[in-house]
């Protein structure tokens, strides 16, 4: 096993005790490389392109071959119900995207693992609006904030939880009565819209969601939410088709259940892709080089102890 390229070059040194730990693993039958791969679904935005590099990661030095694909939220679960896919990183449950694991229990069960982060949705706005003028959604609607705040509300994808939820917030505190307006469209676009604002010191609400990479560069505050439209805080996990775990032995089955990340963890790993140009191998690669003893604690199943 090489070192990815492009790492930093502290990542580089510590991925020696990576190799070392990984050398622990049993040998693996020849025969590993001739079955099918597994199907990984990934939502198709950062921060899900991150967890899931970590447990390709962990996967590949199982001995499986991982075929990756990319999907938005609801599609991915369609895909899953349908069968193309075999595991889906990550599920948001029970709140973002329980409607749509719903549609897959109509054909299969599914086996949630590991717990990669505990996310939830919000709508913030950068620090330097007086928390005493704009605190919660309800203020947006007081005619000296209606005045300033810019009326386009930058979204994500349709099928994402935090647009439905957004959408919804627009109906039931009278948002779009008053001018406001919520459009979707892709990550990147969300982000410039809020990027762009703070650049120019403009007043602007930005429908986000822990863990996400903004959160570890800019100062932004939550509003609140007294009508609790925004749902509660999910788990992200590893979502998988019961009649595909045979595929994994017993003892990987419990490596993947391991796998334990956190809000902060996963917000590093989307900065470090989304603004220090890493991919999501290379930066999945650094984190677990980093932090072997972590990932000897996920495969000691493997190892017997």
């Amino acid at each position: 096993m090489k070192p990815p390229r492009r790492l930093p070059a502290a990542s580089r040194r510590q991925w020696l005790k990576l190799a070392a730990t990984t050398a622990l693993l049993p040998a693996l039958p020849l025969a590993a490389a001739e079955t099918p791969p597994l199907r990984l679904g990934v939502t198709d935005l950062s921060f899900h392109r991150a967890t899931a590099a970590v447990v390709v990661a962990v996967l590949t030095r199982l001995g499986y071959r991982v075929q990756r694909s990319y999907a938005l939220h609801e599609a991915n679960f369609e895909r899953l119900r349908n069968g193309d896919i075999d595991l889906l990183a990550s599920a948001w449950l029970p709140y973002s995207h329980g409607v749509y694991q719903n549609r897959v229990h109509e054909v299969v069960s599914t086996r949630e693992l590991g717990l990669h982060y505990q996310p939830y949705a919000l709508w913030g706005v950068p620090d330097y609006v007086p928390a005493d003028v704009v605190g919660g959604v309800a203020d947006l609607l007081k005619p000296e904030v209606r005045q300033r705040m810019t009326p386009l509300i930058q979204g994500i994808g349709p099928g994402a939880g935090i647009t439905r939820f957004s959408l919804r917030m627009m109906d039931e505190y009278g948002l779009s009565a008053a001018g406001y307006r919520f459009q979707t469209g892709t990550q990147q676009q969300c982000f410039d819209a809020f990027e762009q604002a703070v650049a120019a010191q403009r007043w602007v609400v930005v429908p986000l969601w822990h863990p996400q990479f903004l959160h570890a560069r800019y100062r932004i505050r939550e509003l609140q939410d007294p009508k609790g439209l925004l749902g509660g805080t999910d788990r992200a996990v590893l979502l998988a088709r019961s009649d595909r775990l045979s595929r994994l032995t017993p003892a990987h089955l419990q490596v993947l259940d391991n796998i334990r990340l956190d809000n902060r963890i996963v917000a590093t790993l989307d900065y470090a892709i989304n603004r220090e140009g890493q991919s999501e191998d290379q930066a999945a690669e650094a984190w677990l080089a980093a932090h072997p003893d972590t990932l000897a604690g996920w495969l000691r199943p493997t190892l017997g102890s």
